[in-house]
């Protein structure tokens, strides 16, 4: 199983301003919240720890975990209000947010919500996102990543969002915190240039997290594909060719669908994913980037299961 902490939250999707109002759409996401439920439609077992409302949008957000087959027990649900995240498209089809989030259910979890023990069967946990910065979860999900440390694979996706956390300097201090605990890094190639202000390649960026112990980083680059980095070396795939709706939870399943595959294929601990060859890291790309491709040719955060990324994975029939 593995536990992805982090927030959940409310996706209002608006439209175009007309004269006298605004069309919207309200659905669940967060990208800890995406890769939890992508982790289940691949057929992992995953578990969510995170602070959520007892609200209506609260309601809402725990009914769907358990729907998608998501084990619930973690969760910490409090009074505190829901994060309402504005989602309005950019003329280039990108998504621009607007957090409406301050002292939320997301942002409230402390020491004492963490399990004291975590079950045997929790093989990996995963942290991103916002709530690995702001506080007090920020500095709660530290802890719980020190205290896992070398006991379990830690998997880490920054997916900056400088709306929420501000400061950049305080971001990267926060971030840290988790680096240094990650078996696993991925990230996009817009965390890199927003992190370091452009001043940083993939490759650099790549190499000061494997300083930072982490045995495998990924750096994804949307329709350009991704390139891995490792003691093996580095790998590239290309990105799959996919006509676009949106990009939403697109990283999220790209993120899952990597832990996914290394779940199935019995490689998801520390030494295994260090040891893992150019061959092997070049098939997880390779699986990662499909899955990601289908949620990218989908409207929202529409994650794929097994069966949609194997389907596609088989080679086009020939006349």
């Amino acid at each position: 199983m593995m536990l992805v902490c982090g927030e959940a939250l409310i996706d209002l999707f608006v439209s175009a301003p007309g004269r006298s109002e605004m069309s919207a759409r309200a659905v669940a996401g967060g990208s800890p919240f995406n890769v939890a439920v992508g982790l289940a439609r691949l057929g992992v077992r995953a578990a969510f720890l995170g602070g959520i409302s007892r609200d209506h949008f609260g309601t809402f957000l725990a009914d769907r975990l358990s729907r998608e087959g998501v084990d619930n027990s973690f969760l910490v649900r409090t009074d505190r209000l829901s994060t309402v995240s504005i989602v309005a498209a950019t003329d280039d089809g990108q998504p621009n947010y607007a957090f409406h989030g301050e002292g939320a259910a997301d942002r409230s979890l402390r020491l004492a919500h963490l399990p004291s023990v975590l079950p045997d069967d929790i093989e990996a946990l995963t942290f991103g996102s916002y709530s690995m910065a702001v506080e007090p979860v920020g500095s709660t999900f530290a802890a719980l990543a020190q205290r896992e440390h070398g006991r379990r694979v830690i998997s880490v996706d920054p997916n900056l969002r400088p709306t929420v956390v501000g400061d950049m300097q305080t971001w990267a201090v926060a971030a840290e915190r988790f680096y240094r605990t990650a078996t696993v890094i991925k990230a996009s190639d817009e965390d890199v240039r927003v992190a370091w202000g452009g001043r940083l390649s993939i490759a650099d960026a790549a190499a000061y997290w494997l300083e930072c112990g982490a045995r495998l980083v990924v750096v994804t680059e949307g329709v350009r594909g991704a390139t891995a980095f490792s003691a093996a070396g580095s790998v590239s795939v290309p990105g799959r060719s996919v006509v676009v709706r949106d990009t939403v939870g697109a990283g999220d399943t790209f993120h899952a669908a990597l832990l996914a595959q290394l779940a199935k294929t019995g490689r998801l601990h520390p030494g295994a994913i260090a040891a893992l060859d150019q061959s092997a890291i070049r098939e997880l790309l390779g699986y990662a980037t499909v899955a990601a491709a289908i949620t990218a040719s989908r409207d929202g955060a529409d994650l794929p299961t097994a069966a949609d990324v194997e389907g596609n994975m088989q080679p086009c029939p020939t006349d």
